[in-house]
Formats: C-alpha cells, sequence, structure tokens
C-alpha cells in the first residue's frame, strides 16, 4: 500500500509541475502566461517579465520566473516592449533598446540595456 501511495504522490507531483512549465497550448494573440525559468520560451512568444516564486525550486531568490507573451497572431504594426532575454519571432524587429527592472534575468544586478521594443512588421 506504501508503494502505490509513494507512486501516486509521485505522480501528483510530476502533474503540477508540469502544469506550471508546460508552454501554453492555446495561447490567443497577446496572452501572456508565467513558466519557470527554466523551460525554454516557446516560438512566437517572447519574455515580458521576471520574478521569483519558490514554486519553481529554488531558494537563493534569484529570478526563476518569467512571464511570456504570444506575438503569434498580433497585426502589422503592432508594437511590444520584450525583455532582451529571448529572440524577437519572425516578423518583428528591435525598434530601440533599453534599461527595465522587470527584465532583471540575472541575480547579478546591471544597468545594461536588457529590453526591447519590437513592432511587427510582416
Amino acid at each position: 500500500m506504501t508503494r502505490f501511495r509513494t507512486a501516486g504522490m509521485a505522480l501528483v507531483g510530476a502533474a503540477a509541475m508540469f502544469a506550471l512549465t508546460a508552454a501554453p497550448a492555446h495561447a490567443a494573440p497577446g496572452d501572456v502566461t508565467t513558466s519557470c525559468a527554466s523551460v525554454l520560451t516557446p516560438t512566437g512568444f517572447v519574455d515580458v517579465s521576471w520574478g521569483y516564486s519558490s514554486s519553481c525550486g529554488t531558494q537563493n531568490f534569484s529570478p526563476n520566473i518569467k512571464q511570456i507573451k504570444q506575438l503569434t497572431g498580433l497585426p502589422v504594426g503592432t508594437v511590444v516592449q520584450a525583455c532582451a532575454s529571448t529572440y524577437q519571432p519572425a516578423g518583428w524587429v528591435q525598434t530601440s533598446s533599453y534599461y527595465s527592472s522587470s527584465c532583471r534575468y540575472s541575480a547579478t544586478p546591471s544597468l545594461n540595456h536588457n529590453a526591447w521594443q519590437l513592432k511587427r512588421v510582416s
């Protein structure tokens, strides 16, 4: 009986972690979701903010979660602000770069440009 309980708890824990870290399946254009920093940003999304959550497993208060925004499907001419921790998707160009405290994705502070303004061109 203990073996079944242990296996059941492991499955529940894995399912909970998957729910937090899985890529959004059906995000609409412009939707923002949160994932652990260890999960790669999916194609068509950009990082828009970084933060800390104990649910992503670290204890040192370094940025370990990120909010990601779905850019696929936004109309030509749309302008968005994005963290420079990911590349802009195809069809988007960087129009400026700047420093943003919400885009600090490293435990080492820096005032270097870490964010972009992006514009949809095609």
